[in-house]
């Protein structure tokens, strides 16, 4: 970045962060239990194509592996999306901290603006 700039443009940035991480919680949240919701379904279709299914219990669950493969992508999916609003959420936190550290620069750089001329 080439632009100088400003207190008032690092403050700005430093209230848009923290909104969208605001917004982030709630997507975070809504994702999470999207998963658990999926994850529950997996679990129970598993367990009735398991108990289902005659024969060895080797086979009982390989039966119940293929029979639940719609769920298990449905829980795979889930996880992704979580998983990407998280990262994202960390994301946003570090680029908070940084113009944190970029707001305290300025202002040190403003504090010190005009001294020690004329000496």
């Amino acid at each position: 970045m080439t632009d100088v700039l400003n207190p008032v443009q690092i403050e700005q940035s430093i209230r848009d962060v923290s909104n969208r991480m605001s917004k982030g919680v709630t997507v975070c949240s809504e994702r999470y239990g999207l998963f658990l919701e999926a994850e529950h379904a997996h679990d129970l279709a598993f367990a009735r194509a398991y108990m289902a299914h005659e024969g060895a219990a080797h086979e009982k669950k390989y039966a119940a592996t293929l029979a639940t493969a719609g769920e298990r992508a449905a829980r795979d999916a889930a996880d992704v999306a979580y998983r990407h609003a998280d990262r994202t959420a960390r994301a946003l936190d570090a680029e908070l901290r940084a113009w944190q550290s970029i707001g305290a620069s300025v202002r040190s750089m403003y504090s010190v603006a005009g001294r020690g001329e004329g000496a």
